[in-house]
């Protein structure tokens, strides 16, 4: 069977943190936590005794919070884009501790409305974290003092819409998705000095009449360990890729129905089966099971199933078991037979959702835009257990899950939610 590997966290990180995007298992998975069931505020009964801190966090930044030790680190951008920064909070007051300016901006690019100057999330590891501001720049930052121990800005593309994809850590680089509308490639750098290791563009033969703008994607890897070795599974547009993560090397890929970018969620694997979104317009789920014969072009030989109804287009699905679960944009949230594909169940559980579902104490965990969160009991049956709800509350960042507490973070503000 296959694990995932991806960056190797550690005790701390793996027993009461969340170094990265979706967490230490990069799939939305909470080994360990007791997280608050229930958390009510504003209209509904409860004022909100969960609530143990809510600080206003300056700017604007939809990256996810990221934890280790006593932080939580996040980016953000202010004035209008101009000043790109990270912002560190104790983990215990929620006071900001550090805010640095990473980067400055003189005429920041025009992006979505949707979209943040900050949205790809940092990674943690101790002593170390790693942002990303698209093309504006990554950089490493010393946690006690906030100070970059190295900046790079020679990953350039132009991303027409602002940036997404997050890092991703493995040994000792640094690997990072870079799909704008003029180049896309993926590239390495070293963790330690910032240089570039390797760089590889996309093999995707696009149509030459193709608008640029559906070259353009925004997810992020992930790292598995199958058959012994590591490879590192990066959406794109049209195109799915399995790379060697030390090397650049191109292992294997699957092609993708069109038309098939601006792909958001994130991949993810288990017993031998990787599970991935087809992104913008028809939103697809497929299955793409992994052997000793994944090499080269698998799309004929290697689709296990398709999954046309409700697909995402921003939420990274969720595997538990036998199940794997995921939510619509528009709110409808479903359970399929990992293996098959074949519905089990849906229903809808709110509006709109950005921020992808996660795993905990036996239950599902989706957070919806507008401040409401459902948490389901995992398995066959339909089971809603708690319905919350905060003032202001609504999310398009994941959030992070770390011993008893949920970290979420809104528009405006990062709240510490516990019993």
């Amino acid at each position: 069977m296959g694990i995932v590997l991806g960056m190797i966290p550690s005790t701390d990180a793996a027993e009461d943190g969340w170094p990265e995007f979706r967490g230490p298992t990069q799939q939305g998975h909470a080994p360990g936590a007791d997280p608050p069931l229930k958390w009510f505020q504003g209209a509904a009964p409860d004022p909100g005794r969960q609530i143990k801190f809510k600080t206003e966090i300056p700017g604007r930044g939809w990256s996810s919070p990221v934890v280790l030790g006593d932080q939580i680190w996040m980016t953000t951008a202010t004035d209008d884009g101009r000043s790109l920064r990270a912002i560190c909070c104790n983990k215990d007051s929620g006071k900001i501790t550090q805010d640095v300016e990473v980067f400055h901006v003189d005429s920041p690019e025009s992006i979505n409305a949707f979209n943040s100057y900050a949205s790809p999330s940092p990674v943690i590891e101790k002593g170390r974290v790693y942002v990303c501001f698209g093309s504006e720049g990554n950089a490493c930052l010393d946690t006690a003092t906030g100070k970059p121990i190295w900046k790079s800005q020679e990953l350039r593309v132009d991303h027409m819409e602002g940036p997404g994809s997050s890092p991703v850590i493995v040994g000792d680089l640094c690997i990072l998705n870079c799909d704008g509308v003029d180049a896309q490639f993926v590239a390495a750098l070293n963790k330690g000095t910032g240089k570039l290791v390797w760089r590889k563009d996309r093999t995707t033969p696009f149509p030459a009449t193709m608008p640029p703008m559906r070259r353009k994607a925004y997810g992020t890897p992930i790292v598995v360990h199958f058959d012994g070795k590591d490879q590192l599974i990066s959406p794109a547009a049209r195109r799915v890729v399995s790379y060697d993560p030390l090397t650049g090397t191109e292992i294997w890929h699957v092609d993708l129905e069109p038309p098939a970018y601006n792909v958001v969620p994130r991949p993810i694997f288990a017993d031998g089966i990787v599970y991935l979104c087809t992104g913008y317009d028809n939103a697809q789920l497929w299955a793409v099971g992994l052997d000793a014969k994944s090499v080269g072009d698998v799309t004929a030989s290697h689709v296990v199933w398709k999954c046309n109804r409700g697909a995402p287009l921003k939420p990274s699905p969720l595997v538990i078991g036998s199940e794997l679960y995921f939510v619509s944009d528009t709110g409808i949230a479903r359970c399929i037979d990992a293996k098959t594909g074949t519905q089990i169940w849906q229903a809808r559980i709110g509006a709109a959702f950005t921020a992808s579902p996660v795993d905990a104490n036996g239950r599902v965990y989706f957070f919806g835009e507008g401040g409401r969160s459902i948490v389901l009991q995992a398995g066959r049956e339909f089971k809603v257990l708690a319905d919350n709800y905060l003032d202001g509350g609504g999310c398009l960042a994941t959030p992070a899950f770390s011993g008893k507490a949920i970290f979420l973070r809104s528009r405006t503000h990062l709240y510490r939610i516990e019993n």
